[in-house]
């Protein structure tokens, strides 16, 4: 079976290159001509517009930076939805339930079956293949894609309506950028009192205060100050803003979320939008007056 995978980015690139070293045959398109090329070259077929991969395949991922270029490539001119042969369209972006509802419906015209498949783990969980892929949409349609997702990573089924992936993939991508906001404010605290980095990390790891940034981010971009994650501020920003903006038309308060947006907004007004998310570190370093230490100086 001919699989399609549009957009060939930080993240789309190491899952269409996982999906086509397990030996799928798969049809790619992106502006980027090199991601292209560097596809083909591992034996991926070229396709000239999204419509085009969506005539020769049946099965259609997608990877994308924003909402806006979701529904384009998805219902805009010469889109996933002028394919003649696609029937199941897996959306792995983050585009927010709103957008995945929108897109779910119109394909739904054309016969074709929409699932949201948020992922979660970075660039990093995408070229080792250890994501977690949130899934919602018919079961039908998950239980046929499950192999290939599970050549991505974990797999969770999320449920059957439209857009409940994208709210899962939404609030879990709130707690980890809230939880480095505020390991990083303790890291910054700790060392200008006079403690060490890697106790700390060492003291929160062993304790309550255990959590993602303080196991993989802190330790692996923050304390070397490499600041190369691999998540933008911009795209923290964009997926905290879709999560607040949801939450605001349900009516829920979510004033520890509004913080954290304010953080990430200074983040990128200081150093840029694709600076990494970790680097919201060195905002609360300037407000201190220290700097954490690389580990090599401990």
């Amino acid at each position: 079976m001919n699989i399609g995978f549009i957009g060939l980015g930080t993240m789309g690139e190491p899952m269409a290159t996982r999906l086509v070293q397990a030996g799928l045959t798969l049809t790619v398109f992106d502006l980027n001509s090199d991601a292209v090329n560097r596809l083909a070259a591992l034996g991926a077929h070229r396709a000239e517009s999204a419509a085009d991969v969506a005539s020769k395949a049946e099965i259609v991922f997608v990877s994308l930076p924003t909402p806006e270029i979701v529904q384009k490539v998805a219902l805009g001119e010469k889109g996933v939805i002028e394919g003649s042969k696609v029937r199941i369209y897996i959306d792995l972006s983050t585009t927010g339930p709103r957008v995945a509802k929108l897109v779910a419906s119109q394909l739904a015209e054309q016969k074709i079956v929409a699932l949201d498949c948020p992922v979660s783990g970075g660039a990093a969980g995408a070229a080792k293949g250890t994501l977690a892929l949130m899934v919602s949409g018919p079961s039908t349609a998950f239980d046929e894609i499950a192999h290939s997702l599970r050549i991505l990573g974990k797999a969770i089924y999320c449920g059957e309506g439209a857009g409940l992936g994208q709210t899962m993939k939404l609030v879990n991508n709130l707690v980890s950028v809230t939880a480095l906001a505020v390991s990083s404010e303790a890291l910054v605290m700790g060392v200008k009192a006079g403690l060490a980095p890697k106790v700390m990390l060492d003291v929160f790891n062993a304790g309550s205060g255990r959590n993602s940034a303080t196991v993989d981010k802190l330790p692996r971009a923050v304390l070397p100050r490499t600041f190369d994650f691999g998540f933008s501020t911009a795209l923290s920003l964009k997926d905290t803003r879709l999560c607040l903006d949801e939450a605001e038309a349900m009516g829920i308060p979510m004033p520890v979320g509004s913080a954290v947006r304010q953080m990430l907004n200074m983040t990128r007004a200081a150093y840029g939008d694709s600076a990494d998310f970790t680097r919201m570190v060195c905002v609360l370093e300037q407000w201190a007056g220290i700097e954490v230490p690389l580990v090599s100086e401990i």
